[in-house]
């Protein structure tokens, strides 16, 4: 599926979106603007989900936003702060947001950890492969989650 035509279910309110044979990326349904079931049927792993967070080269979350713990080194103020994430979001619309956050804002700049399709300027190792596995994924909506606090 196209993600036009993705973007056109999701203004229905539910899509799944079809992932070729190829890509090897579990399937996913978006319900609105989230993925309420867990990739593959993974359960994340907290502190892995905030290692991932914090890794300057894996995730490089901060790199956009800034974190919960206010002593970390260079973070960014590009994207939303990350303190309060959980009190903000529900896990699936976390999860949507890491798999491709241009499903629910086509101007974002955040890039999509869970695709592999219609990526532009991909160095030619990490063609055809997720930033993030579903493992990863999971394990940082787990961290992302737990953040209540503002």
């Amino acid at each position: 599926m196209s993600r036009a035509g993705m973007r056109a279910r999701l203004g229905l309110g539910a899509a799944l979106l079809a992932v070729s044979p190829a890509t090897a990326l579990e399937p996913f349904a978006v319900v609105g603007d989230a993925i309420p079931a867990p990739l593959g049927g993974l359960s994340g792993d907290v502190r892995r989900g905030e290692t991932l967070v914090r890794d300057r080269e894996r995730g490089n979350c901060l790199i956009c936003h800034r974190g919960a713990d206010p002593s970390e080194p260079f973070q960014g103020s590009i994207g939303p702060p990350l303190a309060g994430v959980g009190a903000r979001l529900e896990a699936g619309q976390i999860r949507l947001r890491l798999v491709d956050a241009s499903l629910v804002n086509p101007q974002t700049v955040m890039p999509p950890y869970f695709r592999t399709e219609n990526l532009q300027d991909v160095a030619s190792a990490f063609r055809g492969k997720p930033a993030l596995s579903a493992q990863e994924i999971e394990d940082v909506v787990s961290y992302l989650a737990t953040l209540r606090a503002q």
